[in-house]
């Protein structure tokens, strides 16, 4: 797990005085009201202001005095540091569940996580590839505590409890979304 976890972009440079407007990935977080600091590409930048605005955040940093300056930025990756990100001791980071591997109640494997599904109702994206040639079936199952057991992060391993009904389908392209969640 990497100490940096990306939550946003800068989607532009605002005002004349250098400051940036940053697009947050999950708009309901908090994440940047309780940081000091924050990455921009590989950049360490401190937080001088920070004003919720309309879909995202305007923020002052040091070091960043004019507006071609911050234009520079567009389009870059902001980061923070999880220390940063305030968890509780039951909190997991989304990203952090891509990659392990996901076994039945009785210990039978059941595939890998390839990606979280972020929404109202978060949803783990689970690829059982079987030989492992690549293809194989794809099931989404709701994050939840009725099916979601247990979350071990040392050991990579999650364990469901799935409705006998749950959809599957033919395995595809895979992408990767951020977010927070419950440690199960």
């Amino acid at each position: 797990m990497s100490d940096l976890v990306e939550i946003g972009y800068v989607a532009r440079a605002h005002g004349t005085r250098g400051d940036v407007f940053v697009t947050i990935h999950n708009p309901n977080s908090s994440t940047l009201e309780l940081a000091t600091s924050i990455f921009i590409g590989d950049q360490s930048f401190a937080i001088e202001t920070l004003k919720l605005g309309n879909g995202g955040y305007r923020i002052g940093l040091d070091s960043i005095g004019d507006r071609d300056h911050a234009e520079q930025l567009r389009g870059k990756p902001v980061s923070v540091t999880r220390s940063e990100l305030g968890l509780a001791p039951d909190e997991v980071l989304l990203v952090d569940l891509i990659g392990c591997q996901v076994v039945l109640k009785n210990g039978e494997p059941w595939g890998k996580v390839i990606r979280v599904e972020p929404g109202a109702q978060d949803r783990l994206v689970i690829l059982d590839d079987g030989d492992g040639s690549g293809g194989g079936i794809e099931r989404e199952l709701p994050l939840v505590d009725a099916f979601v057991l247990s979350t071990d992060l040392e050991q990579r391993v999650i364990t469901v409890d799935p409705p006998p009904d749950l959809p599957e389908s033919r395995a595809n392209v895979s992408r990767n979304r951020r977010g927070i969640s419950k440690r199960h």
